[in-house]
């Protein structure tokens, strides 16, 4: 099953009325049944988020900083003008979840996770481009494990002349069609030999945005944590994280500036960030050809640092920034 490791039992559901939203209630129906004209299927109205569980030593159940996917899933709905999910009903449909799925949970040490997937979907029929008057609000999760094979180690990626996302459109929002068109060029890069793709700024395809489903950050050879700025750059809850920790834990500078690809030497360490990589290292970065590495193409000290921080908050092994853990219990 790839990332997945197995299915889980049950789901939440909630559905509108008159364009309001309705508690919802577990199932243990896999399928989802809804009509032919749906908005998800011809105008591409469904987004979706994801964050994690993680079992800790002492056996406690807790989430990764939730309120910023519930704040990031109420900006993407008003980005596809479908009616904010009420704070109510996003955490009573994780918790629940999570809760019904507990012994799924792997347990602490073995590096692994309870990835929770919510989505919306407009349904009903409809014809006519516009908002859909009918939703669907659902999660359901699954133990995963590592989203790259080999784990804590250094992959090689190659730009791309594919954009992921539109300067002005859509790629600040979990929207599911801009996963859609990241496939074909993942797939070119995959059949290359490579990891992954590095998509450029889609105005210019001179400055680094993304790197595939993840985000970019690199490290200067004067220890500055830097990521791209960019209106097509999904706002990752984890880079928000990494940021913070490598300015208030490890004491380094950070920055959210321009990263231009002919300018990548500027940095000896690189990695992707994610709810679903946490931190993958970048090894090298190929551009029109020409092979760049970081420093020995293996894993940089700095974002082994940041990884470790990251894994020891995940798991509860060091104190958490304050607000940053919501446990279940």
């Amino acid at each position: 099953m790839g990332y997945a490791l197995k299915e889980t039992e049950y789901r939440y559901r909630a559905w509108t009325k008159d364009g309001i939203w309705q508690m919802g209630k577990l199932t243990t129906n896999k399928n989802i049944t809804i009509h032919e004209g749906s908005n998800v299927f011809h105008y591409g109205q469904g987004l979706f988020e994801g964050l994690k569980a993680y079992k800790t030593k002492s056996g406690k159940i807790q989430l990764f900083r939730p309120d910023m996917n519930f704040i990031r899933i109420n900006e993407g709905l008003d980005r596809i003008v479908a009616p904010r999910i009420p704070e109510e009903l996003f955490f009573d449909a994780i918790e629940k979840v999570v809760e019904a799925n507990k012994d799924d949970i792997p347990e602490y040490g073995q590096g692994q996770s309870l990835y929770i997937r919510p989505f919306v979907i407009g349904q009903g029929m409809n014809l006519g481009v516009k908002p859909s008057e009918e939703y669907l609000f659902s999660v359901f999760c699954a133990p995963v494990g590592t989203y790259f094979k080999g784990g804590l180690s250094a992959l090689n990626f190659v730009t791309t002349d594919y954009d992921r996302a539109a300067a002005n459109g859509t790629g600040q929002v979990k929207l599911a069609g801009n996963y859609g068109a990241s496939l074909y060029p993942r797939q070119i890069a995959k059949d290359a030999g490579y990891a992954g793709v590095i998509y450029l700024d889609p105005a210019t395809h001179t400055k680094i945005d993304e790197v595939g489903a993840a985000n970019f950050f690199g490290v200067t050879h004067d220890n500055v944590v830097v990521t791209p700025k960019s209106s097509s750059i999904l706002p990752s809850i984890t880079r928000k994280s990494i940021l913070y920790l490598a300015e208030h834990v490890l004491g380094l500078k950070t920055e959210e500036r321009e990263c231009f690809i002919d300018n990548i030497s500027e940095f000896k360490e690189a990695g992707a960030c994610g709810t679903a990589a946490i931190i993958t290292p970048i090894g090298s970065i190929t551009h029109k050809g020409k092979k760049h590495q970081f420093g020995e193409g293996e894993v940089g000290t700095i974002v082994k640092k940041l990884y470790d921080l990251l894994l020891d908050i995940y798991y509860g092994d060091i104190e958490a920034p304050e607000g940053w853990i919501r446990e279940i219990k």
